[in-house]
């Protein structure tokens, strides 16, 4: 039966030495990658920050990598971050398959239903958002709009109209009518 609660001062010494040096190298290779590296704008970021975390703790914990392997494989993870990211801002369909669209869920106080089934998201989701932005109802809204990254954007009903909308540039999924 191996040990549940010590093993020895040999393996703690090295979670020591290995998680200083494996936390070093993170930090530089981030530093070096830029701020978008660890962004979380849409699900793709979202899961190179998770596989990050991850292989970190493997480093640190399994005696079957060395630092060099772990390092090796944070890099990956980071380069293949910034060369997905970097094309993605150059060519527009890689932006799509690794972003996405946002969607319009609301749109002038009124359900995109449509939207709604395909994003799988209920109107009760909605309304929660809705009452987070400070919205008394959808009567006071001009859009919802489901985010890359997940999240739920309102944008209340204003009476100022000053430059672009933010929201000319989303498509309305299954509606023809009350379009932006």
């Amino acid at each position: 039966m191996e040990p549940m609660f010590f093993d020895g001062w040999a393996s703690l010494v090295r979670t020591c030495i290995v998680g200083v040096m494996a936390y070093c190298f993170l930090v530089l290779s981030l530093r070096v990658s830029g701020k978008r590296t660890l962004a979380k704008m849409n699900a793709f970021d979202w899961v190179v920050t998770v596989a990050l975390g991850s292989t970190l703790a493997t480093i640190l914990l399994s005696k079957d990598v060395t630092l060099t392997q772990g390092a090796l494989a944070l890099a990956l993870l980071i380069g293949m971050q910034f060369a997905v990211t970097w094309t993605g801002v150059r060519v527009d369909w890689v932006r799509s398959v690794v972003s996405g669209e946002p969607v319009l869920l609301v749109y002038r106080g009124e359900f995109l239903h449509a939207a709604l089934l395909k994003e799988r998201v209920n109107e009760d989701d909605v309304f929660a958002a809705v009452r987070s932005a400070g919205v008394r109802g959808l009567g006071e809204v001009e859009a919802v709009v489901l985010e890359t990254d997940g999240s739920f954007s309102v944008l209340p009903l204003s009476g100022e109209r000053s430059g672009r909308s933010s929201i000319e540039t989303l498509h309305l999924t299954g509606q023809t009518d009350n379009s932006p």
